[in-house]
């Protein structure tokens, strides 16, 4: 997995009713673009993570 500062991280829901996430990436903290990433969650809460398969990594959008 590859991303970049501005990407969007979707992290899908691991159980039934859980609901998928979103986190913007504002720090690539591993070599070439791998985790671990320092990531903002839409409610603000910031942390740093190693995303796993239930992670797609959505390019940055300028109208995101």
């Amino acid at each position: 997995m590859q991303a970049s500062v501005g990407d969007r991280l979707l992290i899908h829901g691991r159980i039934v009713g859980q609901h998928d996430r979103t986190a913007e990436v504002i720090e690539v903290l591993g070599a070439n673009g791998g985790p671990p990433y320092r990531v903002r969650f839409e409610d603000g809460h910031e942390t740093v993570m190693s995303p796993g398969p239930d992670t797609v990594v959505r390019p940055f959008a300028p109208n995101d």
